[in-house]
């Protein structure tokens, strides 16, 4: 019984029982035991795909729980391109929250999370156009750096490396990137420079983790040859817990909250298939490791250890796991001991984890505040107590980065809580809290990280720790606790965020875009936050000669840490059309601070702390607008209602249950968010409502949703089918085809330049068949394609308009590109323009 259940538990329920990633873990005898049993397989696998969410949880969480094998997850990227489902971010900040709904999955199903540097730049199509924009030589040696780090016995692909243009660019790059690594990461003439820090490395064996829906359908995989696949039967269920692997997979699967991927946990019989690749081809296809020693004995020195935790697991006692101690205190002694620096790392680390539950032992580093700035003092409150009868002693505390050691000398007897009050003096060298791949600015494809150690690293690089020096049975072993902050939520209870170290003062310009198109002066407004006590200097906004600003400083003195001030400072646009960056910058004591502090903060992932210039898009242009009212229904999360503020609209947010024919009134056009078919509900009953507003001479716009869950089919007043068309080529050639359309001309004359600065996309989710009644307004298309009408797509109905498009605003907008704000401003001006025969338009 031991085996069908314990294996599964420890990461699942840890993950389960506490709702801060950062609260440290409490695990019980049924954890315990199962780490006991998961310290004696030594064989890894390394799963490898191209973004959060491809990884098949099912088969990780199998490989972890049940076969217990270090089981790693690699995805060459963060995830930046996508949507977010929860709220604005987009870009890198998406990728932020993204990676750690990943770190959060792997705490659930059981493995371990690894990235290389490409960058999420959007959807690709092929892989020839992915691999060119990723800097394939650096993302190919990011995988033969995780490969040589990992020492992956087996290799698991999630998609086909022989099938080009069938699927994301990405994902097939993913597969042809650790295809072509297999060998070459045991070559020493291929990336030399990494083998200062790892060795080469030949996995055993590679497969594709392929199912039916590679095949297209379910009968077309039924009929297919299988004679190079291997089955595993992952439909494991854990009697002791109650949970089916399945059940496991989905709970991870739905970490993945910004991009929907809620999952329901399935039970019962399940196959996984895995097809031969390369490597040591399997006889008898019973277990990925055949042919492999998966035991200590693969460790010189090694199988002493093996039989000592043999007898460790089979001695454990439940009801009093500190009876392993003095064993698993021996068994830490000899890991040690070994000349091997592969498994034997990862094994004393984990012992020593198994070691301080065995003895309940909690060990804790607080700080008073929750941000500090360097240089400064903090204050620090350690815990330390055993809770069990082993002699245990606290020789000394060390704190880091600035390796200061306090020695303390006590005895933990069992169950005394010992508290210690500690200063930590932090350098004026620390680095700031933030995502280390994001310090430096990248490419559109690669993300900038110079450390060959830090490549890969999954989480934020926490430099503020201590380290609790522990004699437990005469072994002296150190334990290293990264700082949190912890305060009582009324609602959620105790809630913990780790220590980020930020700057003096942070600053940030209210309004990304500055749009300059009625008149030539703004007051723009600058928050100026305090990251310390009395903050005193001077606040700048630089802008290009050709711009004036007034005054050339602001001074400003915050006397408490964490306050915020708003200044405004007069901005004179040039008489010609001109596009500029601007940027705040704060001047303490002759010393430049000119980041902008943004804190990320869902309940299911840790909070985020990210640091990005402070700067925002200043634009002086011609555009012309009209002054309609707009009702915004926002769906899945986006910015455009802040955009539009900005070309001078009242825009106002209507929640569903606002939509009434009274409340319309009020408004000219009515517009909704992204996904919002795919994401409220409510809509599917407001649908007759908001048509009758457009039939009474009123504009209704739709952004873009997917086609695969809408929550009506009857989006539009007249027949509209979604399909997956897009243009990724952001820089595609548009041509008009209805060139007389109000749309293309009042307010504003579109060309097509207007289509030229655009971002990642030109659009997305096309439809591909509509009623007759639709006038369609453009036609684009990526390289070697047939051309895609659907972008925007405008119906006359009634006395109003109707229009559907996939083009991204949502991403145009926020970035201040000024075609995307004079198509938006004509969109929402047909209301006020001339009705055209939708002959005479085609015409």
């Amino acid at each position: 019984m031991q085996k069908k259940y314990v294996s599964a538990i420890l990461m699942f329920l840890l993950c389960c029982q506490i709702t801060n990633a950062q609260q440290p873990q409490k695990p019980n005898s049924v954890e315990i035991y199962n780490q006991i049993q998961k310290l004696n397989f030594l064989g890894s696998v390394l799963y490898i795909a191209a973004h959060p969410d491809d990884e098949n949880t099912r088969l990780i969480s199998y490989l972890s729980n049940e076969q217990k094998a270090r089981t790693g997850y690699l995805s060459l990227t963060r995830g930046d391109g996508g949507q977010n489902l929860i709220g604005t971010q987009l870009r890198e900040l998406l990728g932020v929250i993204r990676t750690q709904e990943l770190i959060e999955a792997r705490k659930i199903d059981g493995g371990e999370q690894l990235f290389s540097r490409a960058n999420d730049f959007g959807f690709s199509k092929n892989p020839t156009e992915t691999l060119e924009i990723w800097d394939k030589e650096k993302v190919l040696a990011d995988v033969i750096w995780a490969i040589r780090k990992f020492q992956p016995d087996v290799i698991v692909n999630r998609f086909d490396h022989r099938s080009p243009g069938t699927t994301h660019g990405h994902h097939t790059s993913s597969a042809m990137l650790s295809v072509e690594s297999f060998e070459l990461a045991n070559n020493p003439t291929i990336f030399p420079e990494q083998l200062q820090f790892v060795k080469p490395w030949q996995t055993k064996r590679q497969f594709f983790n392929t199912s039916w829906w590679f095949y297209g359908t379910i009968e077309k995989f039924n009929a297919a040859d299988k004679k190079n696949l291997i089955a595993l039967e992952t439909g494991v269920y854990y009697a002791g817990l109650g949970k089916s692997n399945q059940e496991i997979a989905a709970l991870s699967r739905s970490r993945h909250q910004s991009q929907g991927f809620g999952s329901t946990g399935a039970r019962g019989e399940e196959t996984e298939y895995l097809e031969f690749i390369n490597g040591d081809a399997l006889k008898e296809k019973k277990s990925l490791f055949e042919g492999i020693d998966t035991s200590w004995n693969r460790v010189k020195g090694g199988k002493v250890i093996g039989d000592l935790l043999t007898a460790i697991a089979a001695e454990f006692n439940h009801n009093n796991p500190s009876a392993s101690i003095p064993n698993l205190a021996k068994a830490y002694t000899m890991m040690k001991a070994l000349d091997e620096n592969h498994w034997a790392p990862l094994k004393s680390a984990a012992i020593k984890k198994i070691i301080a539950a065995c003895s309940g032992l909690y060990l804790e580093a607080v700080a008073q505040n929750q941000e500090a700035t360097p240089g400064s003092t903090i204050k620090l409150k350690l815990e330390a107590i055993n809770r069990s009868s082993a002699p245990i002693q606290l020789m000394s505390v060390t704190t880091l980065p600035n390796e200061n050691t306090t020695p303390q000398n006590r005895d933990l007897k069992n169950n005394i809580l010992n508290n210690i009050n500690l200063d930590l003096k932090l350098p004026e060298s620390i680095n700031y809290t933030q995502p280390y791949w994001l310090r430096e600015n990248g490419t559109v494809g690669m993300y900038a990280v110079n450390q060959q150690q830090n490549i890969g690293i999954p989480d934020i690089i926490r430099e503020a720790k201590v380290v609790f020096n522990i004699q437990i049975n005469g072994i002296e072993i150190p334990f290293e606790r990264t700082i949190v902050y912890k305060y009582n939520d009324d609602v959620k209870g105790e809630v913990y965020n780790y220590l980020d170290i930020v700057p003096e003062v942070t600053t940030s310009i209210v309004d990304k875009v500055l749009l300059f198109k009625d008149t030539k002066i703004k007051y723009v407004g600058v928050k100026i936050k305090a990251g310390k006590d009395a903050v005193k200097g001077n606040l700048q906004l630089e802008l290009p000669q050709s711009w004036n600003v007034s005054p050339k400083s602001i001074p400003f003195n915050i006397l408490k840490k964490g306050t915020e001030q708003i200044v405004y400072f007069e901005v004179i646009a040039p008489n010609k059309s001109e596009e500029a960056v601007a940027k705040s910058v704060a001047i303490i004591d002759n010393k430049r601070f000119d980041k902008e502090q943004i804190i990320i903060n869902y309940d299911h992932i840790t909070k985020q702390q990210v640091l990005k210039s402070a700067e925002a898009k200043c634009i002086k242009t011609d555009l012309k607008t009209n002054g309609e009212r707009i009702a915004y229904i926002m769906g899945a999360g986006d910015e455009v209602p802040s955009s539009l503020t900005q070309l001078g609209y009242t825009v106002t947010l209507l929640k569903p249950e606002e939509i009434t024919p009274e409340k319309l009134e009020n408004f000219d056009v009515v517009m909704t968010g992204v996904r919002a078919y795919n994401t409220v509900t409510a809509l599917a009953n407001k649908q007759t409502i908001l048509f009758d507003f457009v039939k009474g001479g009123k504009t209704m716009l739709v952004q873009y949703n997917t086609a695969g869950d809408l929550i009506t089919e009857n989006i539009a007043p007249y027949p509209l089918k979604l399909s997956r068309d897009r243009v990724t080529e952001e820089d595609a050639e548009v041509r008009f085809l209805a060139p007389n359309h109000p749309v293309l001309n009042f307010p504003n004359k579109i060309t097509a330049k207007d289509f030229q600065g655009w971002k990642q996309e030109q659009g997305l989710y096309y439809p591909s068949e509509y009623d007759k009644a639709f006038i369609p307004i453009l036609s684009s298309n990526d390289k070697g394609e047939t051309p895609k009408n659907g972008a925007l797509l405008i119906a006359p109905y009634g006395k109003g308009h109707y229009i559907y498009t996939g083009l991204s605003f949502f991403r145009e907008l926020p970035e201040g590109v000024t075609g995307a704000y004079k198509l938006i401003s004509n969109i929402i001006s047909l209301k006020s323009s001339e009705t055209i025969p939708p002959q005479k338009i085609k015409n």
